[in-house]
C-alpha cells in the first residue's frame, strides 16, 4: 500500500500579548520544552512527511527553534496579520508541491499527539476533502460550535454569531484541520474576507467545501489536548497535564515515584528498570537515569546522565554536562556541572565539581571545591583513580591530581600531585599590615610501598 505524502503547516507567528512577555508566546516551555517543539516533534515524521512554519517577521528566536527541533521543516514570515487563513497562505509555496494531505495546526497546541494527527488524515483517504478537529467542550462559552447533520459537518459557527439553539452545542472548532492536498488551494483561495475585522478566516472553509459538493467530517479529541496557550494561567494548566501523562508513563513503564505528584519530568527523560524517584524532585530536558538509580528527595537535574545504581540527594543539583558513573553517589548540597564522575565515585556532601574529570572509586570529602574560574576563563580539574581529597579542600584549576594520591584536609591545592602522592598546602595569609605577601607550605611525599 502506498503511503500518504503529507505536509503539515504550523502557524506560530503570533505575538502572544496576554502572556505578559518579550519571548515569544511558541517559545514559552512546558515540561522543559516549547510549545512549538511539543507540536513540531508531534507532527508527522518520516517519508513522505514535510513540514512549514508560519512565523511572524523579525521573530528569529522562532526560526532557530524550528531548525533546532525540525531541520526538515521550511520557515515561512506572515508579514501582516490577516487571519488565519491568511497565515496558511503565507506557505503557499510549500502547499503547491502538492503534498496528498494537508494538515493545518497551532504552535501553542502542546498537548496534540502524533495519534491525533493520524487520526484526522484517516478520512481524507476515503475521500473526504476536510476534516476538523473538535472537541467536547465542559464550557463551551466563547468556542465555534461544530453543527453536523449525521456524521457529516455542515458548517463552524462562531459564539457570537450562533443562535440560542445553536449554543447549547457542546462540540467546538479545536481549529486544526486536515485537508485533500489535491483541492486544498483551491478551498484555501477561495476563503474572503467580507466580516467585519476585514480577515480571512480558516474556518470558512467548511462552507467552500459544503458549496463545491466536496464532504467536511469531524474527528473528535479529548479537550485537553486541544488546549491552546494565550497567558500564563493556560501556561499552568496545560504543564499540569502534561506531567500528569509524563508521571503516569513512568509509573507505566516501572519507575518507582514514591508521590508522584511532587516530581516534575521533562518531555525528553528517559529511565531504565528499577529507578526510584522520591519525592520533590525536578528532572529538567536532557536526562537520563540508568538501571537502579535512585533520585532521593529535593534534587534538580538538568542535562545530565546518571549511572546504573546511582545514588544522588537528597538535595543535590546536577547541571548541564553532568555524567555519573555506574555506583557513584553525590549527596546533599552537592552540585556539579560539566563534570565526568567516573564508576564509584562519592562525594557525599557540602561539595562543588564543576570542569572536572573524577576517577573511578576517588572520594571527595565534604566541602571539596573545583576553583574552576579564574574571572575570566573556565579551567578543569582532572582527579585520577582511587584519590583521596580530605574536607575543606580547594583544587585550583588548571591542576591534576593522580591516581591513588592523598590531598589533606584544608588544602588549597594550586600545583599538579603526582601518582600516590599526598600533598598538603596552607591557605595563603596576608602579613598585619595588610599588605600582599602570601605563603605557601608545600609538602609532599610518595606513599611507602606496601610491604609483602
Amino acid at each position: 500500500m502506498t503511503v500518504r505524502s503529507s505536509l503539515t503547516v504550523v502557524l506560530a507567528a503570533g505575538e502572544g500579548t496576554r502572556m505578559r512577555s518579550s519571548l515569544p508566546k511558541v517559545l514559552h516551555q512546558v515540561a522543559g520544552q516549547s510549545l512549538l517543539a511539543h507540536v513540531l516533534d508531534a507532527a508527522p515524521h518520516g517519508a513522505g512527511a514535510s513540514l512549514a512554519v508560519v512565523i511572524g517577521p523579525d521573530h528569529e528566536a522562532v526560526t532557530e527553534e524550528v531548525r533546532r527541533v525540525r531541520a526538515d521543516a521550511a520557515t515561512f514570515v506572515q508579514a501582516e496579520r490577516l487571519g488565519t487563513a491568511h497565515a496558511v497562505l503565507a506557505a503557499r509555496e510549500a502547499i503547491a508541491r502538492g503534498a496528498d494531505d494537508l494538515l493545518v495546526a497551532f504552535g501553542d497546541t502542546p498537548l496534540i499527539s502524533p495519534e491525533t494527527f493520524a487520526r484526522l488524515r484517516a478520512p481524507l483517504q476515503k475521500g473526504a476533502a476536510l476534516a476538523v478537529l473538535g472537541f467536547r467542550a465542559a464550557d463551551p462559552t466563547g468556542y465555534g460550535r461544530l453543527l453536523l447533520q449525521g456524521d457529516r459537518l455542515m458548517a463552524i459557527r462562531e459564539h457570537a454569531d450562533a443562535t440560542d439553539e445553536e449554543r447549547k452545542v457542546t462540540l467546538c472548532n479545536a481549529g486544526v484541520m486536515a485537508f485533500d492536498g489535491a483541492r486544498a488551494l483551491e478551498i484555501l483561495d477561495r476563503i474572503g474576507n467580507a466580516n467585519s475585522k476585514g480577515e480571512y478566516y480558516l474556518v470558512d472553509a467548511v462552507a467552500i467545501v459544503r458549496e463545491i459538493g466536496l464532504e467536511a467530517v469531524v474527528i473528535e479529541t479529548s479537550e485537553d489536548e486541544v488546549r491552546g496557550i494565550n497567558n500564563k494561567a493556560q501556561l499552568a494548566e496545560a504543564e499540569a497535564v502534561m506531567q500528569a501523562r509524563l508521571r503516569q508513563a513512568a509509573l507505566d513503564a516501572g519507575v518507582t515515584l514514591i508521590a508522584p505528584e511532587t516530581v516534575y519530568l521533562a518531555a525528553d527523560t528517559t529511565f531504565g528498570s528499577d529507578v526510584t524517584i522520591e519525592p520533590f524532585v525536578v528532572i529538567g530536558p536532557g536526562v537520563t537515569i540508568a538501571d537502579g538509580a535512585v533520585i532521593h528527595s529535593f534534587s534538580h537535574i538538568v542535562h545530565s546522565s546518571i549511572g546504573k545504581k546511582a545514588l544522588v540527594g537528597p538535595f543535590a543539583r546536577m547541571r548541564p554536562g553532568t555524567s555519573l558513573g555506574d555506583g557513584a553517589k553525590i549527596g546533599n548540597f552537592v552540585e556539579t556541572k560539566a563534570s565526568i564522575l567516573e564508576a564509584g565515585v562519592k562525594v557525599n556532601h557540602l561539595s562543588y565539581i564543576g570542569d572536572a574529570h573524577v576517577g573511578a572509586n576517588s572520594n571527595l570529602g565534604a566541602g571539596t571545591i573545583t576553583c574552576n574560574y579564574d574571572g575570566f576563563f573556565k579551567h578543569k580539574t582532572t582527579i585520577g583513580q582511587g584519590a583521596f581529597i580530605g574536607t575543606h579542600s580547594s583544587l585550583v584549576a588548571p591542576v591534576k591530581i593522580g591516581n591513588g594520591a592523598y590531598i589533606g584536609s584544608g588544602s588549597v591545592i594550586t600545583k599538579d600531585v603526582p601518582d600516590d602522592a599526598m600533598a598538603v598546602e596552607r591557605s595563603p595569609q596576608s602579613n598585619r599590615e595588610g599588605g600582599a605577601a602570601r605563603y605557601r607550605e608545600m609538602k609532599l611525599r610518595a606513599k611507602k610501598p606496601k610491604q609483602g
